[in-house]
């Protein structure tokens, strides 16, 4: 048996790449903050995948009590980590200018600060074991400032930052590192846009990409992906 770790696994494309490590034959503990979708999904999975381990947290990526509570939770329940997915973040459009003044130590709790606190902690379990990838959802963002990013961006920045400086350290203990850079994926957040699906990706594309990265050979390391709708950026 094999054991993923994703946070912010209810929808989109987290909600995607558990759903593939399921099929794949994964047991998986995801986190989110919404527990009615939690409680909904652990149902649905523990019918259909009964013979692997599904572990549903309610937790706060950007509260440090809530992503030990997580941690220590999968810590109790696997004897390894095979892959990790710091997936969970969220997004406030604006301008540096005039967007709220806790608007960036907000964005950063989660999607930066989350990211890193976890993988501290399920990192001596990594270790031990000399094995694992851990996979960092960024973003085109993370790549190129655009107009209404404000923080955001910055804290997309900040997560490739982070990816590249762990993939350094963790050469000599055979554990890979990938930054994921995914531009427009169609996701609820979207559905009231105004702008059609087939405009954007589709979230198991994104699946389907990083299950593709990880079958590699523990010998080759996918140090960043870049992926963008057909037609481009929105």
């Amino acid at each position: 048996m094999k054991y993923a770790i994703i946070t912010g696994a209810t929808q989109g494309i987290g909600k995607a790449i558990t759903e593939r490590l399921l099929c794949e034959g994964f047991s998986v503990a995801i986190c989110a903050r919404s527990q009615d979708e939690l409680d909904r999904l652990q149902q649905i999975w523990s019918v259909a995948y009964p013979e692997q381990q599904v572990i549903c947290i309610r937790a706060d990526m950007g509260v440090p009590q809530d992503v030990k509570h997580f941690a220590d939770i999968v810590l109790s329940s696997f004897r390894q980590v095979d892959i990790l997915i710091n997936n969970a973040g969220i997004f406030t459009p604006g301008n540096l200018a005039d967007e709220p003044e806790d608007n960036l130590e907000k964005l950063m709790n989660v999607n930066l600060y989350g990211s890193y606190r976890l993988t501290r902690l399920l990192l001596p379990c990594m270790k031990q074991k000399q094995a694992g990838h851990i996979f960092n959802i960024c973003s085109v963002a993370s790549l190129q400032a655009y107009p209404n990013g404000g923080a955001y961006s910055i804290t997309k920045y900040a997560l490739l930052g982070f990816s590249d400086n762990l993939r350094l350290e963790l050469m000599t203990d055979r554990i890979r590192v990938t930054a994921v850079c995914p531009g427009a994926t169609y996701t609820a957040s979207w559905a009231e846009s105004g702008i059609a699906a087939s405009r954007m990706m589709e979230a198991e594309d994104v699946a389907a990409v990083v299950w593709n990265m990880y079958s590699l050979s523990g010998n080759t390391n996918i140090d960043r992906v870049v992926m963008r709708p057909l037609t481009g950026d929105l």
